[in-house]
C-alpha cells in the first residue's frame, strides 16, 4: 500500500499502530477536520517521504495531533 485516503468527515480518531510498519506508505489524505487524537505509533516505520494531506484550515492543529504518531521527522503535514 502506497497511499490511503480517509474520506469520512466524521473521523475523530486514528488508532494505535493503525499504519505502523507500512514502509511503502507515502501519502495519506485525511478529509475530516474533526480528528482529535492519533494513537501512539500510528505511523511508526512508514516512509521517510510520507506526506499527510489535511484540510487547509487545520494544518497547525494537526501538526500537534500527529506529534506522538511515530511518523518520521522528515514527514510533511500540509
Amino acid at each position: 500500500m502506497t497511499s490511503v485516503s480517509i474520506d469520512s468527515k466524521k473521523l475523530t480518531k486514528i488508532g494505535t499502530n493503525a499504519f505502523s510498519g507500512c514502509k511503502k506508505l507515502k501519502k495519506v489524505v485525511i478529509v475530516s477536520s474533526k480528528v482529535k487524537s492519533i494513537g501512539k505509533n500510528a505511523f511508526k516505520n512508514t516512509s521517510k517521504k510520507l506526506v499527510i494531506d489535511v484540510p487547509n484550515k487545520k494544518v497547525k492543529k494537526y501538526k500537534k495531533v500527529f506529534a506522538k504518531s511515530g511518523k518520521a521527522k522528515k514527514a510533511v503535514i500540509k
